[in-house]
């Protein structure tokens, strides 16, 4: 059976050549997608129906797009999420899913470390007031001496902590299962969630998306953070409640808000009407460098499966 790989992305190699060289190189047949956007359904099963492997984004793989594509073997994810896949029905059907955990990890964090700047000391607000010719000055805050509360200490949640600490922040972390050991070395508290969020002067949200552990700020634990406290989510837009958020903004109980990730993309609720809201449109990934890796990872975790399934 001749491989034949779909890359669905709604760009490859845009910033530097290596992934579609490894591909070229490996004298599989490969067509990318031809819309320049991200590819709905629908076309991925007019489009796969040959296909035996992916370079895969965000993109739906349900049982009924798993079944337009008879002859696949893996979907290999550039990124990290795969809750757009129905695992079960790929284990079922023998396809392998791999995907690239580990290149995104300094983006996102550099990514929450310059929110968190931005909030403190009103960069976009700034800007924007100057933008307008408004030469206003309104009084910031240092993020040295704060208490950052990391809800989630993954990959990323540990990141975040490791680049804040040395600007002299204290750390608090709730995770379901924590790594204790990598905590008591960096001197990062381990509390549960409510004194978590009611010590901390900023709280980011770096929680893996899980059917079996489902999380959300809602009204109720958005109302137990400080006063005056800052919110940062580069983790999934359902989250936190949107409205829920909205309203503490909107009363000053929270003081500022930075989000990555919305409940629908793209987004253009209520909260892109607030000043106190740092948004950026789900680039928390997206750098040349890692966008670079992410891609020749896909492609070479992707090889990789087709390779040993032909063997």
């Amino acid at each position: 059976m001749t491989d034949r790989i779909f890359v669905t992305l709604s760009t490859f190699a845009e910033f530097g050549a290596e992934p579609q060289t490894l591909l070229e190189e490996s004298g599989i047949e490969f067509f990318t997608n031809p819309h320049g956007r991200r590819i709905t359904r629908e076309e991925v099963i007019e489009l796969g129906d040959e296909v035996t492997g992916l370079v895969a984004g965000v993109e739906p793989y349900d049982c009924e797009v798993l079944d337009a594509l008879p002859r696949l073997k893996c979907i290999s994810r550039c990124g990290v999420g795969i809750d757009s896949i129905d695992l079960t029905e790929a284990k079922n059907r023998g396809i392998v899913i791999r995907n690239t955990p580990d290149v995104v990890i300094q983006p996102v964090a550099e990514l929450t470390v310059a929110m968190i700047f931005d909030l403190l000391r009103r960069l976009s607000l700034f800007t924007h007031l100057m933008k307008g010719r408004r030469w206003e000055k309104h009084p910031g805050n240092l993020l040295a001496g704060k208490t950052a509360g990391i809800i989630g200490l993954g990959r990323i949640g540990r990141r975040v902590a490791e680049l804040l600490i040395p600007l002299d922040v204290t750390v608090l972390g709730a995770d379901v299962s924590p790594d204790t050991a990598w905590a008591k070395k960096l001197g990062v508290n381990i509390v549960d969630l409510d004194m978590l969020l009611g010590q901390s002067d900023i709280v980011s949200i770096h929680v893996a998306a899980s059917a079996d552990t489902p999380f959300a700020l809602g009204g109720p634990e958005l109302s137990r953070m400080k006063e005056g406290a800052f919110l940062v989510n580069v983790s999934r837009g359902n989250m936190v409640d949107e409205n829920a958020l909205y309203n503490s903004l909107r009363s000053g109980s929270l003081a500022g808000a930075a989000l990555d990730v919305f409940p629908q993309e793209p987004y253009t609720g209520p909260l892109c009407d607030l000043d106190n809201v740092v948004m950026t449109p789900h680039v928390a990934t997206l750098t040349k460098e890692s966008r670079t890796m992410m891609e020749y990872e896909a492609v070479s975790n992707l090889l990789e499966e087709l390779t040993r399934k032909s063997g």
